[in-house]
């Protein structure tokens, strides 16, 4: 098997990210070799994969959007298939839909020492053939979970249920449940997400969890910036309203951190007010970890609380004993009777697309690599990686580290090295890389890098923060060695 070609950039994913990615890049360096590696055989990413009755952001469209190519329209949260078309617009619009290899995943990445080269081996998804290329710069965008599974627990009794199950991640298309009784297991985004919709239509869903979390209601358009967009010129408008809704989500976030139990009784007082004085709001709607302890479920005019007022749809919570041929028995031994079960139980977290990663032929373990500034490990050269907020729009830290990418390559260009590592302290505390409690993370964070006791070795997760370590600290800091 030969080399293959030698890229100044390979961009792994054709999602939000990658594509972000790409046209940071390429506006930057248009004369540069570059691809994007995609896994599956379309752009898009999480808006691709996904389509499940209802699916939409859960971040605001002025941030979850590129900040150099704004979002048009008056909804806060868009559908996933705006979404999708959006990034298939954006890489059209910047040329590089061209550069994007489809059904290749990337199972192996080895970076020699020798010639400061990563040499990436990648599958056909369609042959199963390998094939090998070359790359100065890796961007691993690929997402933080697998696109071939979501994650379910075992539940006793699977099999003899008669009626179907299925998993959010892999909706089949089509999928009629109109006058079905359906039960939706969970009670995170993807839940609160779902039932409004199938509730249309449904015979009547019932919410199963385990635990409540909490859940914020915001207007579905944004009154004030649609009055800001209709008075300024669109720029203008843009760039206040953008400003905007990072200072309210930054601040809300503060806020809920520095007082969680004001913020505790904020959410309770709104969930009652939507609900009515009657409704068990404690036992359902009352969380036993802080608020953003896990991600903040975002519903737009209230339509989650909307079907349970009127009845089309329930909650309960309580513990799963057993499927049975005609829905669940939970462990308190009352029954729920279902034609339909949908599995709303989370991801299957993965770094870096699952690939195996080597310098010199050598394994090596992310897991024992400190993060540094949360997008490149200690002792690993010339590969970033990109994971997002779990407080706010992912897009906003994608694309700050996409920024980043471009300065650390035009440093490098400019200072004729070829080569760019950090080099964590000795004997540095090894802490969690993120104190966030959601399960999807807690289940592998074994398996994640560790975040150290200093900057750039913190994993902060504050918009503010990142500006300054990404877009402000020179790259030649003490920590990042270039040769």
């Amino acid at each position: 098997m030969s080399k293959g070609d030698l890229y100044d950039m390979v961009i792994i994913g054709a999602g939000l990210s990658g594509i972000g990615a790409a046209c940071r890049y390429r506006t930057e360096f248009p004369d540069d070799k570059i691809a994007i590696i995609e896994s599956r055989e379309a752009i898009g990413g999480t808006w691709d994969l996904f389509r499940y009755p209802g699916i939409r952001s859960d971040s605001d469209m002025l941030t979850l959007g590129y900040d150099f190519r704004p979002w048009v329209g008056d909804k806060t949260l868009a559908d996933g298939k705006s979404i999708r078309e959006y990034i298939e617009t954006v890489a059209n619009e910047y040329d590089v839909t061209q550069i994007i290899q489809f059904d290749s995943k990337v199972t192996e990445m080895n970076f020699s020492s020798d010639t400061d080269v990563w040499t990436l081996t990648i599958t056909d998804a369609k042959s199963g053939e390998p094939r090998k290329l070359r790359a100065r710069i890796v961007l691993s965008a690929a997402g933080y979970y697998k696109y071939e599974k979501g994650y379910t627990p075992h539940f006793e009794g699977r099999e003899n249920f008669k009626g179907e199950i299925i998993h959010p991640q892999h909706w089949p298309e089509n999928f009629e449940y109109s006058g079905k009784k359906v039960i939706v297991i969970g009670s995170g985004a993807t839940a609160v997400t779902l039932i409004p919709e199938m509730a249309k239509t449904a015979h009547h869903v019932t919410m199963l969890q385990r635990s409540p979390s909490y859940i914020a209601s915001i207007p579905a358009k944004d009154k004030i910036g649609n009055f800001f967009r209709a008075l300024l010129p669109e720029k203008t408008a843009y760039k206040i309203n953008r400003a905007k809704n990072i200072w309210i989500a930054r601040k809300m976030y503060s806020r809920a951190r520095k007082n969680p139990q004001k913020a505790r009784a904020w959410f309770r007082k709104k969930t009652i007010a939507a609900l009515g004085p009657d409704y068990p709001v404690d036992k359902h709607f009352n969380p036993d970890y802080d608020p953003w302890d896990q991600r903040v479920c975002i519903i737009p005019d209230g339509d989650f609380f909307t079907v349970i007022r009127d009845g089309k749809a329930n909650v309960v919570t309580d513990h799963i004993d057993q499927f049975t041929e005609s829905g669940i028995k939970l462990k308190s031994g009352k029954n729920l009777e279902a034609d339909v079960i949908i599995t709303a139980t989370g991801l299957d977290v993965i770094f870096n697309g699952g690939a195996d990663i080597k310098i010199d032929d050598k394994p090596i373990s992310i897991s024992e690599k400190f993060g540094y500034k949360a997008m490149m490990y200690s002792g690993v050269p010339n590969m970033i990686s990109v994971f997002g907020y779990t407080n706010a729009s992912w897009t906003l830290r994608a694309d700050l580290i996409s920024q980043y990418a471009v300065r650390l390559v035009s440093h490098m260009k400019e200072n004729g090295y070829t080569r760019a590592v950090p080099v964590a302290p000795k004997n540095m505390p090894q802490n969690p890389w993120i104190e966030f409690q959601a399960g999807y993370l807690q289940r592998v964070m074994d398996k994640l890098p560790s975040q150290g006791d200093r900057h750039p070795w913190l994993n902060l997760q504050d918009y503010k923060t990142d500006i300054k370590l990404m877009l402000e600290d020179p790259i030649e800091d003490n920590v990042m060695e270039l040769e």
